[in-house]
C-alpha cells in the first residue's frame, strides 16, 4: 500500500508546480491559490446562472433577502444576505440599497419602486451546514468531514417595474480543509456574491 502524500508536501509541489511556470508574483498568487482550492484546500465556491445578462453600470439596485429558514443552519443572522450583498454590490453599482429586514418578494418589489430603484436582487439560502462543533456521525468523520462548512444560496434579479425575473443564480460555497477552523457558513458569502455583482457588470 502507498504511503499517503502529506499536506505540507502537497502544498509544496503545488507551490513548486507555479514557480516553475515562470510567472509574475501576482499571476503566481492567483495560479497558487486557483490550485489549492482546486485541491479542496482553500475556500471554493460555484456560481450557476441562467443566463448572461448584464446591467448597465448606472443600475440602480434594492437587496432583499427572504423569510426563509436554512436547512440545517437556523441560527444565520436574520439579514446576513442583505447585508452581504449591500456590501458586495456597492463595490460596483453607484447606488445600492437594502432591506433593513427580511420580506417577501411582492413586498421587496414594491418597496424597490417606492425608492425608485431599477431591480431587486432576492436572495435567500437554499441550504447551510456548520459540522464545527456539531456532533458527527462515524461515517462523516471517516470521510474527513470535520469542520467543512457549506452554503447554497439562490438570488434573482428581477426588474422592479415589470416584475420580470432576468437572471436566476445558485451558489454553492465550501470551506476548504485549511479553512477547517471556520464555524459558520456565513463566512463563506462574501467573495462569491462580489464575483456575481461583478459579472453582472460585465467586469469579470
Amino acid at each position: 500500500m502507498k504511503p499517503m502524500i502529506s499536506l505540507p508536501r502537497m502544498t509544496a509541489v503545488l507551490a513548486l508546480a507555479v514557480l516553475v511556470g515562470g510567472c509574475t508574483p501576482s499571476q503566481m498568487k492567483e495560479e497558487g491559490r486557483f490550485y489549492l482550492s482546486d485541491a479542496g484546500l482553500l475556500d471554493r465556491y460555484q456560481i450557476t446562472r441562467s443566463g448572461n445578462f448584464r446591467l448597465q453600470a448606472d443600475s440602480r439596485l434594492y437587496i432583499a433577502q427572504s423569510h426563509f429558514v436554512p436547512v440545517g443552519h437556523s441560527y444565520a443572522r436574520p439579514n446576513i444576505l442583505a447585508e452581504e450583498g449591500l456590501a458586495a454590490a456597492v463595490q460596483v453599482f453607484p447606488m445600492v440599497r437594502r432591506a433593513e429586514q427580511p420580506l417577501g418578494l411582492e413586498e421587496a418589489l414594491i418597496r424597490a419602486r417606492q425608492q425608485g430603484l431599477d431591480y431587486v436582487l432576492y436572495t435567500r439560502f437554499a441550504s447551510a451546514r456548520s459540522s464545527a462543533g456539531a456532533q458527527q456521525t462515524p461515517e462523516q468523520a471517516s470521510e474527513g468531514d470535520v469542520g467543512r462548512d457549506e452554503v447554497v444560496l439562490q438570488l434573482m434579479l428581477l426588474e422592479a417595474g415589470t416584475e420580470r425575473l432576468i437572471d436566476f443564480a445558485t451558489i454553492t460555497s465550501r470551506t476548504g480543509f485549511l479553512a477547517f477552523y471556520k464555524s459558520r457558513p456565513e463566512d463563506l458569502l462574501r467573495e462569491p456574491m462580489e464575483d456575481y455583482t461583478r459579472q453582472l457588470l460585465g467586469s469579470r
